[in-house]
């Protein structure tokens, strides 16, 4: 049964990479939805390990960004996370989450802004192409959600995420209310598990006389301790993600940690299939010093683009 199960889970992961490799499109779905912003990595975990992490258990309150039947396996009580990232051309990224586990499951809160800064706000002045400043005015994308995941027995949780989006420029703006879900299930083979979320589903929106459809993408993930288990004083963490998105062409993501003593972490990712992305880098370090706390980082190259940097600081309390 068990490698009937871990079969079914094969084909489906290369059924999702079967289009971008063998199938040539007529028609290329990318840039062809808004709010974008949404597919950012908010925390530096995530982003280091090359966004392979939907089948990651133990990443508590940041499973609300990724996939939040995450939060079912959370160990603790409360955890908190905020993470920042000066993003391209001057654009600041900031991220917060928190969960909360109780006796009827693991009740969840995230958010997430891109603030874009001032922009100059200029008029055509009196010679030709001569423009004039007469002020400036803001921009910014917000992302807020509530999360709620169940563990249904040791083996399998599953999660949903309700959340409203919006971006403003000015005087203008666009809204919308998304949802998430996702499924996490541990296969018994050692600790392989297998995990798929979708997120960023719902109805089109509209920026001024625009119509525009959601940023929805569909992942499937599976990982497994190739060395030791989640006790143990070394322990590697394989990762494999396939996504399908609704503007873009099927892609893969491959990531890997490598843990020692549970105090120092060391993370490595690639992303295939992409226009730019390509590699990332990171590590995390948990001082044990009583509470849970950690601090991330993370490297991420995005080719001509040049690199981005986060860091990511999470709390917990246990029971």
């Amino acid at each position: 049964m068990k490698k009937i199960k871990i079969s079914i889970f094969t084909i489906v992961l290369i059924s999702a990479i079967m289009p971008k490799t063998f199938f040539a499109q007529e028609f290329k779905k990318t840039a062809t939805s808004g709010f974008t912003f949404l597919q950012i990595p908010a925390s530096a975990r995530t982003a280091s390990l090359g966004e392979a992490s939907t089948a990651l258990s133990d990443i508590n309150s940041d499973a609300v960004f990724r996939n939040p039947a995450a939060l079912g396996f959370s160990t603790n009580l409360h955890s908190l996370s905020t993470s920042y990232a000066p993003w391209f051309a001057d654009i600041k990224n900031y991220a917060f989450s928190y969960s909360y586990k109780s006796e009827y499951g693991v009740f969840g809160i995230g958010v997430m802004v891109l603030d874009y800064g001032s922009i100059p706000r200029t008029v055509v002045g009196s010679g030709q192409k001569v423009f004039e400043i007469i002020g400036d005015f803001k921009a910014n994308s917000l992302v807020t959600g509530l999360s709620y995941a169940k563990k249904l027995n040791d083996k399998f949780s599953f999660g949903v995420t309700l959340k409203y989006v919006n971006e403003k420029i000015d005087i203008y703006n666009a809204n919308n209310i998304l949802f998430d879900g996702g499924v996490l299930y541990y296969t018994g083979l050692s600790s392989f598990r297998i995990a798929m979320s979708i997120q960023n589903f719902g109805i089109d929106s509209k920026f001024i006389n625009d119509d525009f459809k959601m940023p929805a993408v569909l992942r499937l993930g599976a990982a497994i301790e190739a060395i030791g288990d989640m006790n143990s004083d070394y322990r590697l963490t394989m990762i494999l993600e396939a996504l399908h998105p609704n503007d873009g062409d099927e892609r893969v993501s491959l990531g890997s940690e490598f843990s020692w003593h549970n105090i120092i972490m060391l993370r490595g990712g690639y992303k295939f299939f992409y226009d730019e992305e390509s590699y990332s880098l990171g590590f995390g370090i948990n001082p044990q010093i009583g509470s849970p706390i950690n601090f991330d980082f993370a490297y991420s190259d995005y080719n001509r683009l040049g690199n981005i940097m986060r860091f990511t600081v999470q709390l917990g309390v246990t029971e």
